[in-house]
């Protein structure tokens, strides 16, 4: 039987008393095989995980299972992953979780990285993932404006595309993911008018084709 989150977090001293727990976190995306998934799931359990939290989503879709490990843990947990990629999108979003993690007081384990929190060495090797994402950001900035002058001293600066335009892309994953339209626009920080209008604009763009291939096939 499956129950909600908040259901098993009300749950939880009555089957683990004041005993802290370590808990799993599985991810494979939807074109990967079975094993890669019962792979994982296999680690988890030889780090003595007592609870797993699995799906199968893609980078960019909505990780209902991590907000749903990340909402259960509590102080004390441990909240353990394969890999870094099985859990973070980007060193950004593993900072993210972290600090989140922190506020928690829960310690994090990354197996093939032999990274766990709850040590001095793991904890600095946090801070300098935070330390590289700053960086990262800075020359990403910096390489901008030097484009942007570069583009404006030959008369080709134009400005930048609509933001929800720029993440058109991410906008057509999530909602191929199953992803509801208010959710999307939440998550990328844009209007839900603007994901319609993207989800639109693809609709419309499809029935052309079909269109296109009905005109083609009438002429054959």
């Amino acid at each position: 039987m499956i129950f909600g989150t908040d259901y098993l977090t009300m749950l939880r001293p009555y089957w683990t008393g004041s005993k802290s727990m370590i808990v799993g976190y599985v991810r494979t995306s939807t074109i990967e095989q079975a094993a890669g998934y019962e792979g994982q799931i296999a680690e988890l359990n030889q780090a003595n995980a007592e609870k797993l939290f699995c799906e199968q989503i893609s980078a960019l879709g909505q990780r209902k299972a991590l907000d749903d490990a990340l909402e259960f843990v509590r102080e004390g947990d441990v909240l353990v992953v394969t890999k870094l990629d099985r859990l973070a999108r980007s060193v950004s979003h593993l900072c993210q979780i972290v600090e989140q993690l922190q506020r928690k007081k829960v310690d994090l384990r990354i197996l093939n990285l032999f990274l766990d929190t709850a040590t001095p060495t793991g904890r600095l090797m946090i801070s300098l993932l935070g330390s590289i994402a700053a960086f990262e950001l800075e020359i990403m900035k910096e390489r901008q404006k030097i484009g942007i002058a570069a583009a404006k001293a030959r008369g080709k600066y134009k400005g930048r595309a609509p933001t929800a335009q720029r993440k058109a892309a991410a906008i057509r994953m999530m909602l191929s993911d199953g992803l509801h339209p208010a959710e999307v626009a939440k998550r990328l920080y844009i209007s839900r008018s603007s994901v319609y209008r993207i989800k639109a604009a693809k609709g419309s763009a499809v029935q052309s084709v079909d269109s296109q291939n009905q005109k083609t096939a009438n002429i054959s």
